[in-house]
Formats: structure tokens, sequence, C-alpha cells
């Protein structure tokens, strides 16, 4: 076999492989040898069928077979003895197309490198981290979220009419075509009047009513209710009001914070201060990540292949004209032809890829089982209902697991980097921090 370099431009690189017939026709003999023993032919013993036969028989389909298995062979000892590393899938095509059996097979490959990666002194990374306190305002903001959250409904004034929001207590009994239907009736039921809790329209029409009073309320049950037997069915509930409430939030103290499964007062505070600087400490992380990106971005450079930047900016452009044109769902649009901002984007985003790789690659950084098990889950609950669906299709899905391994493998590898790096923290307001969030988003 032999392999000649046709092409050694920057980082394009060129092969021509050529496999000799006698090694092809060697490959197949060896290929025979081994199954020979196994094989079964009318007229002959089990293992004993004659070379010759078997390989009239067999043996165009195992020289397609040895045909790929040594271009293959000389592709990976070619990657071997150069350490080169395609940036994509390398390019293979036969160049004699009109290959009769008995003619040696000649193939080119192409492909362009992984560039060399320079090493970075990441102790001479000089960062900021802005550290956010949660203030009594932050906290006592979020207890009256929490206290909404836990409203009650205490009853209005004699006569008031219901409103959007409050809670009617009312008895009601349904009926279609005059008779009435299983479980269309119900006591003292509490209905808050905008939930969408109940069939579409029939909220609506008790805004207005009064404790006491009794109202008709007509309604069409939807084409796919899961009742087949009133799926489109027009129904009229005879309902009575008994109680007109309106929400009231819950008070702030001792009660309210075992609600939420809190000792006391105090202890809810404390928990509630943890989180605010939880999230607090996730925005800035977010600011810090930017900016060491910018810095890296600055202070490495290398040649990067052209292809990688194609596909990234072609990436960056189709998903930018999609968020421009919401109304079209599909693909089936003009091709979108990536700007020179697309493209500088894409080298900045294929230069760092590369690196951050690289910086995990020589520190062993990986991700865990565990930590792709509970991705998955965190990404499976935006699919209620759907959780083993998604489950599967991931797993059957190595396009999908490598999108939500990606981003892990990048978070490890940016902690990494900031435990090398000289970091300095600085305390600021929550203000100054969503400034700089909000910068982020601009950029």
């Amino acid at each position: 076999m032999q392999v000649t370099e046709t092409l050694n431009e920057g980082l394009k690189r060129g092969y021509q492989i050529v496999v000799t017939a006698a090694e092809l026709e060697d490959k197949v003999n060896e290929k025979l040898v081994d199954a020979q023993p196994e094989i079964e032919m009318k007229g002959f013993r089990k293992g004993k069928v004659p070379m010759p036969l078997l390989k009239k028989q067999f043996g165009k389909r195992l020289m397609g077979e040895a045909m790929q298995e040594s271009i293959d062979g000389a592709m990976n000892k070619h990657f071997e003895d150069s350490g080169d590393r395609p940036a994509l899938q390398p390019e293979v095509k036969m160049t004699n197309e009109d290959w009769k059996e008995g003619d040696d097979v000649h193939v080119e490959m192409s492909y362009e490198a992984l560039p060399e990666i320079p090493e970075v002194d990441l102790s001479g990374v000089e960062l900021e981290r802005m550290v956010v306190k949660a203030d009594d305002a932050a906290v006592e903001e979020a207890l009256a979220n929490l206290a909404e959250t836990a409203q009650d409904f205490e009853a209005r004034d004699e006569g008031a009419a219901a409103e959007d929001g409050n809670q009617v207590v009312f008895d009601f009994v349904g009926s279609v075509d005059g008779e009435e239907f299983d479980g269309g009736s119900a006591e003292d039921y509490p209905l808050v009047l905008g939930s969408g809790s109940f069939i579409p329209g029939f909220e609506e029409q008790l805004v207005g009513c009064k404790a006491g009073e009794a109202k008709d309320v007509t309604v069409t049950f939807p084409e796919d209710y899961q009742a087949e037997h009133l799926a489109g069915k027009e129904a009229v509930f005879a309902c009575t009001v008994k109680e007109v409430k309106a929400p009231v939030a819950a008070k702030i103290d001792d009660e309210l914070a075992k609600k939420f499964g809190a000792e006391d007062l105090a202890d809810l505070k404390g928990q509630i201060t943890e989180r605010l600087e939880a999230e607090y400490a996730g925005a800035a992380r977010s600011v810090q990540k930017r900016a060491l990106l910018d810095k890296l971005d600055d202070v490495v450079k290398f040649e990067l292949p052209p292809s990688l930047v194609a596909a990234e900016a072609g990436q960056i452009a189709h998903h930018l004209w999609h968020e421009e044109n919401p109304d079209v769902e599909g693909h089936d649009h003009p091709e979108i032809e990536p700007t020179e901002e697309h493209t500088g984007l894409a080298e900045r985003r294929v230069r760092l890829g590369l690196l951050l790789a690289e910086l995990g690659q020589k520190a062993e950084i990986e991700v865990s089982d565990a930590e792709m098990s509970q991705a998955v889950m965190n990404q499976a609950r935006q699919y209620p209902g759907q959780e083993r669906q998604f489950f599967e299709f991931v797993q059957q899905n190595p396009q999908m697991q490598q999108q939500i391994r990606a981003p892990l493998f990048e978070d490890k590898v940016v902690d990494y980097v900031f435990e090398l790096a000289k970091v300095a923290d600085k305390e600021v307001s929550k203000d100054d921090l969503q400034k700089a969030i909000e910068e982020l988003d601009d950029e």
C-alpha cells in the first residue's frame, strides 16, 4: 500500500492512496480462510468446500469489504503516524472509476487538519468576580411574592359582584339535551374566575354574579374533549353562587414560613437570602465567563480550519434569519449567505471552542455519566408527560447527546481556568450586576 502526499498548504492536506491488487487478493483469501470452517454447501461437508468454489461464490462481496477495510486501515495509520486530527470528516473518493478485478485501487483523500493550539499561561489571566449581597429590600420583596403565591380568599361585602380573579363558591348541575351526565355536578365548588380551570367560556359567564344568585351557563365541549360522549356537544350548567371572595395575600409570619418548609420566619429569610445570593452568583459567573472568553480571544491566535468557520458562520446566519422571520417555521426559504459579521463571530467561536477543547483534553476533564443523566433529566422536564420518549430519543441520537454534553464540558473547562487564573472579588449592587447582564445580552 502506498500513501503519497499531494497537498500541504496551511491546514489543507491531500493524499493519494494506492491499494495494490495483490493486497486485495491476500485480504480476500484471508477472509475466505477464516470463514471456510463454518461454511456449508450442497455436496460438501461443513468446512470442506473447496477454496476456488468459495471464491467464486463470495469473492465479489468480500472484495468490496476488503477495499473498504484497506482504505480505512490506510487512513487510520496515516493519522496515527502523522498526528493530524481532521477538522471534519475527510473527503475520500476512488479515482479509477473503471476499476475491475485485478486492478490496483486508487483513492484520493483530502481534509483540513486541526491546528496546533499554543500554550496559554492561565495564571497570568486576571479576572474580576462581581459579588452581590442580598439586602433587606430584596429579601422583603421575595417574601411578599411568596405571600402572594400563598394567597387566601376572604368573603367580599354582601351584594358584591364577582370580578375576574375573585373566587366564587357555587353549586352546579350540568346537562346535555336536558339529561344530567356523570361528573357534571358538584356542591360548594371553589372556582377562581380567569384561572382557565373550566371549559372555555364557562368562567366568563360567572363574572358579575352575586352571592345567592342563580345562573345558567351554556358552553360547548371541545371537539377533542377527553370524554368522547360529551365532545363537541352543547351543555347547560345550572349554577347557584353561594359566596364571592376576593384574594388576600398571606400574612408574613411564622405560619407562612412553615407552609414553605421553614421552621420559622427567620429561617425562611435565611433560605431566601441563600437562594438570592446563589442567583446573583450564577449571573456574576456569566459576566466573568464572558470576560474570560474575551481575554482568551485577544491573547490566543492560531490558524483556523476554513471549513469549520464556514459551517459555523452558516449556522449563525441561519439562526439569526429565523429569529428575524419567526413566521417561517421550516427551512423552505432562500439560501442565506453569511455576512462578514457572521464570519467574524464564527471565527471567535471556532477559535475559543478549539482552545477550550485543548485545555480540557490536557487537563483530562470529562463529563461523567451522572452529569449527563442530570442534564437530560433537566431538559426532559420541559416536555411534561413525554419524559420517557425524550430519554429514549437522546439515547438513540448521538448528535443530541453531543449537544447536551458540549456545554457541560465547556463549563467544566471554564471552571478549571477560573481556578488557575487570578480572580479578584468586587462587591457591587444588584443594579450593577443587572446592568452587566444586560450588556451581555446586547452584544
